[in-house]
């Protein structure tokens, strides 16, 4: 038991802070990302009953702008891991909605193992199937739709504004890898 909880200790050491140049451009990006999103959902698609933006994005939006080495923000596990991720979570609400506890637990541990063996995981995943189940009548109503809008198209404006924003400086530089 000693080892066990010995290894809850960590050990290794805090990553460095980052510069205020770093923080901007994070900033920058995430504003223009995710205010583009809004926008246009307020805009375009919500008068049509669609919405453009979930919650899941505001994670995203961390991994693509401020922690852009990740393997967890290239373009694969952002695409890849919210589409894989809506799919087993509209899925899991159509089969077992009528329980809903079960249909989030079996959503979530459904997007993890499809991320896992697309190799495309990217922890806001987690949450957009999770939104898939819980996220209410607009969101059921969608059905497979939620999957292209607003999960596909939601997460192509988020990289494509990061494909801008975090080329922009000479310092910076994304993707590290497409595929």
């Amino acid at each position: 038991m000693k080892t066990y909880l010995a290894k809850m200790k960590g050990g290794a050491k805090s990553p460095p802070g980052v510069g205020l140049t770093e923080v901007m451009w994070s900033w920058m990006g995430s504003v223009v990302g995710i205010g583009l999103c809004a926008y246009l959902s307020s805009r375009y698609f919500e008068p049509k009953d669609l919405t453009l933006i979930i919650g899941s994005f505001g994670a995203s939006a961390v991994l693509v702008y401020a922690a852009i080495r990740s393997p967890l923000a290239q373009p694969r596990n952002l695409l890849g891991g919210h589409v894989v991720s809506g799919l087993a979570g509209v899925a899991c609400y159509q089969m077992f909605g009528g329980v809903l506890w079960m249909a989030a637990a079996l959503a979530v541990s459904s997007a993890i193992v499809a991320m896992l063996v697309t190799r495309t995981v990217h922890p806001p995943g987690g949450a957009t199937a999770l939104i898939a189940v819980i996220g209410g009548d607009k969101v059921h109503n969608l059905g497979f739709l939620y999957v292209f809008c607003p999960v596909g198209i939601g997460a192509l404006i988020l990289l494509i504004i990061a494909l801008i924003f975090n080329n922009l400086p000479k310092h910076r530089k994304y993707p590290e890898y497409w595929l």
